[in-house]
C-alpha cells in the first residue's frame, strides 16, 4: 500500500484528519482553483506531518486509478434505488489546473524564433 493510499484511507475514516485539513484549506491564501498549488501547500504537508508523504504526481496516479476503478457504465437508477455519492478528487475534475504540454511547446516555439 502506498502513502498516499494509507493517507486517503485516514482521511476518510478520521474526522479529526479531516478537520486538520479543512482548518489549512481555511487558512490558504491562495486561490482554491488551482488545485495542484492547493495540494503542494495544504494537502502535502499535512501528510508529511502524519508521516505518509507523497506527491503530486502520486496523488495524481492514485486519482487516476481510483476514477477508473469507479467508473461504470451507463445504468438507468430505479425509482427509490439508493444513489451513490458521487466520487471527490483533490485533482481530478476539481478547481482548474495547467495544461502544461501546450505551455511548454508555446515556451520551445518562442525559444527557436529567439534563437534564429
Amino acid at each position: 500500500m502506498t502513502n498516499v493510499e494509507r493517507f486517503m484511507e485516514r482521511y476518510e475514516a478520521e474526522p479529526e484528519l479531516q478537520a486538520k485539513v479543512e482548518a489549512a484549506l481555511a487558512c490558504y491564501p491562495g486561490s482554491l482553483e488551482l488545485r495542484e498549488s492547493v495540494v503542494e501547500n495544504v494537502l502535502l504537508p499535512i501528510a508529511e506531518e502524519e508521516g505518509l508523504p507523497f506527491t503530486v504526481q502520486e496523488l495524481r496516479a492514485y486519482e487516476t486509478r481510483k476514477k477508473l476503478q469507479n467508473m461504470k457504465p451507463d445504468v438507468e437508477i430505479e425509482e427509490g434505488e439508493p444513489v451513490e455519492e458521487p466520487v471527490t478528487y483533490w485533482l481530478l475534475e476539481s478547481g482548474w489546473e495547467w495544461d502544461v504540454t501546450n505551455i511548454r511547446k508555446r515556451e520551445n516555439l518562442l525559444r527557436d524564433i529567439a534563437g534564429r
